[in-house]
């Protein structure tokens, strides 16, 4: 499992020209899945996100869980992160079949969910545009 981690002032979904997910303050998660991740992993990366102290404190520094400041997560799923780009055109052989890797997002916000109460999340499957100010920048690529 793959995930590139935004911390952003806000954050949305649009698909169709309606928005159909949107954030303040928190993370903004594209989370790309390959064949041998396994609900072990996506439980574990569930759990790094949300145990990350990459949130300001009173100082602005990275010193808090998103828990500790009222943030939001916005998880969206990104196959694209998976890309083989040896070439001139990008190869997907290492992203997860599109019925697996649903399942394994499916799981992933739902462990989020678990672990932190405002979760928002895109739709598999679906042309979305992503909105987002980043904050810091700070942007961070996580593997399991």
């Amino acid at each position: 499992m793959k995930v590139i981690l935004e911390r952003v002032e806000s954050a949305s979904v649009i698909i169709n020209k309606n928005t159909i997910a949107e954030i303040q303050k928190g993370f903004l998660v594209l989370a790309g899945f390959t064949h041998n991740d396994t609900n072990k992993t996506v439980e574990k990366m569930a759990e790094k996100i949300i145990n990350l102290r990459i949130m300001p404190d009173e100082n602005e520094k990275m010193n808090k869980m998103i828990s500790e400041t009222g943030g939001s997560i916005l998880a969206v799923p990104q196959f694209t992160l998976y890309a083989d780009t040896s070439g001139r055109r990008p190869g997907f052989q290492d992203a997860a079949k599109p019925g697996y890797a649903k399942e394994l997002f499916d799981l992933f916000v739902s462990q989020l969910t678990k672990l932190h109460s405002d979760i928002k999340k895109g739709v598999f499957g679906e042309h979305m545009i992503i909105e987002s100010k980043n904050d810091g920048p700070l942007t961070l690529i996580l593997e399991m």
